[in-house]
């Protein structure tokens, strides 16, 4: 996929890079010319009663040879080095988008500094090659082509041969060296996604590595990754740090020859001292591009390497199929679920067992249970971040699998458990970057999730910055932000998971008021660990271990004594005790969610 990526880009922009290897060519031509204008020089100089209007000449020549050089060097890297930075964009946006593609389970098994990875190094490593390795290929095949020659004209082939001998022994040595580089490489990618991933982990943790005086323990840890790396490195370093001295000893061999050879010539007449000069300098000139090639091996291989890694990302299909053709929400906001039973892949325990729920339109439901029973999973199957069966759960009398996903989606509003924020303003967080709300529409919503008040404290008000993931406001004004956002979509079916855990009972109370006078004919999911979230719920299911316990309204759960009452009794009892502590409520008396007295 990632070869393909490439090939269109090249295909659209073919003209511009021809445009530019014709400029590289010319570039590459002009400077060839130089050994030639020098050694006519010194044919000049050596005359006794030399003109120096000839001498002069020559000296235009050069500056034309060098303000030709610049220039077309100027146009050609435009061209070539210009849309290799507009591919490398290209990439990169393409790459995001297919991280948008891919499903929660992709995430699962994958580490963000794995991924970072790829969007950074692998393809600028890709970039490198497409763009400056090709050019740089381009102009030294082209610069040893025109040498070899003008050498040949100078001197006879086979002297020029003979000169040339130890190339291909190079080329052969660049060409083994370049597998081993390109094998290092990858290691050196691996650890370096590995440091990406260490650092982001450690940033996201810093409170608790903290809290619990783990700061030189995690730079140890850091110490052993970041040496990892260091040795990575100058392993492939070791490698390819044999490129240019062998290339300049093969060279060396060969000025020494023609020293010897051609310096015979030059004394026996054969030669004039400014060929042998000029022939000196095309061999010099070969040198050059000659290490080149080694290094632009170097390079192709890392950049092989790297679309190698980039090529798994793209190949990566999303295990969700959105194969669906009606693109509007159902009118009736119903939701109806069918035996529906779930297992994770790579497990083979349930998760969910032959779940049945009936959920009219307009009406709310209560999902309780304890930690792992799953609900989450339930609320991800709603919204299809993982894939389900034909007729297991349908909206209205429409299975969810022949509605578009984003058409699906877009008819819930919905809040996490871990609400995520981003680095923008309160405003911002809440329309979710939309300007279709009015800023009366944005105080509304903060008004229905109590956080209004929280926000006008602020000094900026609704254009507070919030910090990476909200790090500078609590917990609770987190969830209501995240509460808010969800409200001023104003959906047909809201899905609450476990979004009030991080607020008190009284404000909790104060929300899920709004919430029961906003949405009198929406559909609203709350999912809870907390009785007091769900017990005005029309319809409450207890889930345990993947299946509905019990269910049933408040007061009829607890008339039955089963799973829900054992909850209830035991957050009652929690709830007096922290009260007893803090000396708020006495041993009298413990007032019940449904507003009784227990004894």
């Amino acid at each position: 996929m990632g070869n393909k990526i490439i090939g269109q880009f090249l295909k659209q922009h073919w003209f511009s890079f021809f445009l530019g290897f014709v400029f590289l060519f010319l570039s590459s031509f002009i400077q060839s010319l130089f050994p030639t204008v020098l050694g006519n020089t010194v044919d000049i100089l050596k005359t006794a009663g030399f003109q120096t209007s000839a001498v002069y000449t020559n000296i235009a020549y050069i500056l034309l040879i060098s303000v030709g050089t610049f220039i077309t060097t100027y146009i050609w890297r435009n061209f070539v080095i210009g849309n290799a930075r507009k591919m490398e964009c290209d990439l990169r946006q393409k790459l995001f988008e297919q991280f948008q593609r891919l499903s929660p389970e992709f995430y699962s098994s994958r580490k963000t500094g794995d991924l970072i990875a790829y969007a950074i190094n692998d393809i600028n490593a890709v970039r490198m090659m497409v763009g400056p390795a090709v050019a740089q290929a381009f102009n030294s095949i082209a610069v040893c082509m025109i040498s070899i020659c003008f050498m040949i004209g100078i001197m006879d082939w086979k002297l020029t041969v003979l000169s040339l001998l130890p190339i291909p022994f190079v080329l052969f040595f660049m060409l083994y060296i370049g597998k081993l580089v390109k094998k290092r490489f990858q290691h050196v990618q691996a650890t370096f996604a590995a440091i990406s991933d260490r650092i982001n982990e450690n940033i996201n943790g810093i409170r608790v590595i903290k809290a619990y005086v783990q700061e030189e323990k995690e730079v140890e840890k850091f110490q052993k990754l970041n040496d990892q790396m260091l040795e990575a490195n100058l392993s492939m370093v070791r490698v390819s740090a044999f490129l240019a001295p062998v290339i300049e000893l093969c060279f060396t061999v060969s000025f020494v020859f023609f020293l010897i050879w051609g310096g015979n010539m030059v004394l026996n007449g054969k030669l004039s001292l400014g060929d042998f000069v000029a022939f000196n300098g095309y061999l010099m000139m070969l040198l050059a591009p000659v290490i080149t090639i080694g290094q632009v091996i170097t390079i192709f291989q890392r950049g092989m390497a790297s679309l190698g890694r980039l090529n798994e990302i793209f190949n990566a299909e999303p295990s969700i199929k959105d194969t669906g053709s009606i693109d509007s929400f159902p009118r009736s906001y119903s939701i109806d679920i069918r035996h529906l039973t779930f297992t994770y892949s790579g497990t083979e325990t349930a998760v969910l067992n032959d779940i049945s729920i009936s959920v009219p339109g307009g009406k709310t439901l209560g999902i309780i249970g304890k930690t792992g029973s799953g609900k989450s999973t339930l609320v991800s199957l709603l919204l299809k971040l993982y894939q389900v069966e034909d007729t297991k759960i349908l909206i209205g009398d429409t299975d969810i699998n022949a509605l578009k996903l984003r058409v699906l989606r877009g008819g819930f509003g919905f809040v996490p458990q871990d609400n995520f924020l981003f680095r923008a303003s309160i405003k911002d967080n809440i329309t979710f970057f939309r300007d279709i709300y009015t800023a009366e529409e944005v105080e509304q919503a903060a008004r229905n999730s109590c956080v209004y008040q929280s926000i006008a404290e602020l000094p900026d008000g609704f254009e507070t910055i919030l910090g990476e993931r909200g790090v500078n406001i609590s917990g609770g004004q987190k969830q209501r932000i995240s509460i808010a956002r969800a409200l001023i979509k104003d959906p047909p079916i809201l899905i609450l998971d476990d979004a009030l855990s991080a607020v008190d009972t009284v404000t909790e109370s104060e929300i899920l008021t709004h919430i029961k006078m906003l949405r009198q004919n929406k559909t609203t999911l709350i999912v809870a660990h907390r009785i007091t979230a769900v017990m005005n719920a029309d319809e409450i299911i207890v889930l345990d271990r993947g299946i509905i316990a019990e269910r049933g309204s408040h007061q009829e759960l607890l008339e039955k004594g089963g799973l829900y009452y054992d909850i209830y009794e035991a957050q009652n009892n929690s709830d007096a005790a922290v009260g007893e502590e803090s000396g708020i409520i006495g041993d009298s008396a413990v007032i019940g969610a449904n507003g009784s007295r227990n004894s």
